[in-house]
């Protein structure tokens, strides 16, 4: 039966590209299209993500296409607040943030790896070198998240300790 499911693996991502598989994955962990509370990631999304800092999107590429994405917004400790207090949504707390303002919240928003470059590192170091990014210009004092998964929960932990930030957290779905 592994070795069934190996060679499943094994076609399935030859047949697909690193991108059209972080695109996948993406759609199996969210669902951002049957929420509509969710930020549904497209271009115009990560145009204006750009103009609030360029760190809020990041991609490890490994020469054949992406194997990671993170993606953390900076924001407003009133935006934060009402977030966690499940007063305004996902995609609301990234249409409210404003622009061209010093941000004291990170909303650590996703984080994902393909399967096999998974426990490597790769999307902590991506994060970090983020928030530090972000921290030059910012006086971040907190960290935020809403995890999907327990990896999500762990490693939201992990970064808040790595980075000595508080963590909040809204309340877990996995």
């Amino acid at each position: 039966m592994i070795q069934g499911n190996l060679i499943k693996f094994y076609i399935y991502s030859m047949a697909l590209s690193n991108f059209e598989r972080m695109i996948q994955l993406a759609e199996d962990i969210f669902s951002v299209k049957n929420d509509p509370d969710q930020l549904d990631v497209n271009e115009d999304v990560i145009e204006r993500l750009q103009k609030i800092h360029p760190s809020t999107v990041s991609e490890y590429d490994d020469g054949n296409g992406p194997v990671a994405w993170v993606l953390i917004i900076p924001t407003t400790l009133e935006l934060m607040k009402q977030f966690l207090e499940n007063k305004i949504s996902e995609k609301e707390l990234f249409d409210l943030t404003p622009i061209g303002i010093k941000y004291e919240a990170l909303y650590l928003c996703s984080a994902m790896v393909l399967e096999e470059y998974r426990r490597k590192g790769i999307a902590e170091k991506l994060a970090i070198q983020a928030i530090e990014n972000i921290q030059k210009e910012h006086p971040v004092k907190v960290l935020f998240v809403w995890a999907f998964s327990k990896e999500g929960d762990l490693g939201s932990e992990k970064l808040a300790r790595l980075t000595s930030l508080p963590l909040k957290k809204k309340s877990e779905l996995y």
